[in-house]
């Protein structure tokens, strides 16, 4: 098989996990949650002195970083003293550009100072390149997920020998990270010609090459939509919620779910989706950047003037 043909070949599988659903309800669900919880761990550790508390989700962090406990405290207790802190911060450290902006090698220089002031005795040593990468990867995402996304190393090479992709040269993490971002871009651009609109970010590249990689957390038969009783019983809500909800929407046509991060807001309002679609490939689920606020969506975007110009 020639190489456009392999490129085919998997760009059509990708497309089957995108329009099932797998590729929201499997992967970037939790990873956008993970990305919102590592902004606000990002924002205090900007704006407060002293050691840096990561409270982002152990689950959450396990799955991406692929870590066990013990792993996990010690990067944990290690990000907390002052040289954890003070490099945690340098990679984190503001931008006076929007995430967009922001090159890719500034982002790839930060990865360098990192790896060079993490501990071999907190991740593992040379052999453990990939864990260590795995681990920066996933704090990367406090700046911007979507760009860059995170990372394990496994499949990555396997995705590269699948396609006939070179792999990276040199050992280095950040050459080994920067050499994955190319290649996303790569996935992003071959899905472009194919005339197909996803994945149309990093993230979701990333994420494609997990789900492909794993065949066996696919869903084989997605159970059919429940009516709202049945809804009810699965989510264990009240049905008279649920058709309150309903009624809400027939009514206004739209419903705001509020509250803390995690506790299912997204879940609900997917699965209730689906319920009065009458069909999952019905439900598109739409998420904006964490910079664009309840006015602009309410207002719309309007011009003001600054020096006389139109902004």
């Amino acid at each position: 098989m020639d190489e456009a043909a392999k490129w085919d070949e998997y760009i059509e599988r990708a497309q089957r996990y995108i329009e099932n659903g797998e590729i929201e309800s499997r992967e970037l669900n939790y990873k956008r949650e993970t990305e919102r919880e590592f902004m606000l761990d990002r924002k205090r550790a900007l704006e407060e002195p002293g050691p840096i508390s990561i409270t982002v989700s152990p689950k959450h962090l396990s799955n991406l970083a692929g870590f066990a406990g013990g792993s996990l405290s010690k990067l944990k207790a290690w990000l907390g003293t002052d040289d954890g802190s003070e490099a945690l911060r340098e990679l984190w450290a503001r931008y006076d550009r929007s995430p967009a902006q922001i090159p890719d090698e500034e982002v790839i220089a930060r990865v360098r100072s990192f790896a060079n002031r993490l501990p071999q005795d907190v991740i593992g040593g040379v052999r453990s390149r990939g864990s260590r990468l795995r681990a920066i990867s996933v704090l990367l995402m406090a700046l911007d997920a979507s760009r860059f996304p995170p990372f394990k190393i496994t499949e990555f090479d396997e995705t590269y020998e699948l396609l006939a992709y070179p792999k990276p040269q040199r050992a280095d993490e950040e050459e080994v990270y920067e050499h994955a971002l190319r290649f996303l871009d790569r996935l992003i651009e071959e899905t472009k010609e194919r005339h197909h609109d996803r994945p149309h970010n990093r993230l979701e590249a990333q994420s494609v090459v997990w789900l492909d990689r794993h065949p066996s957390a696919l869903a084989q038969d997605p159970k059919p939509v429940a009516g709202l009783q049945e809804l009810a019983d699965e989510l264990m809500f009240d049905i008279g919620h649920l058709q309150k909800i309903d009624t809400l929407l027939s009514d206004k046509r739209q419903v705001i779910f509020q509250g803390p991060p995690g506790t299912g807001k997204t879940y609900v309002a997917r699965k209730l989706a689906e319920c009065l679609a009458g069909s999952a490939e019905r439900v598109r689920l739409v998420q904006f950047h964490p910079s664009y606020a309840y006015e602009d969506f309410v207002q719309g975007f309007r011009p003001s003037l600054k020096a006389g110009q139109l902004r």
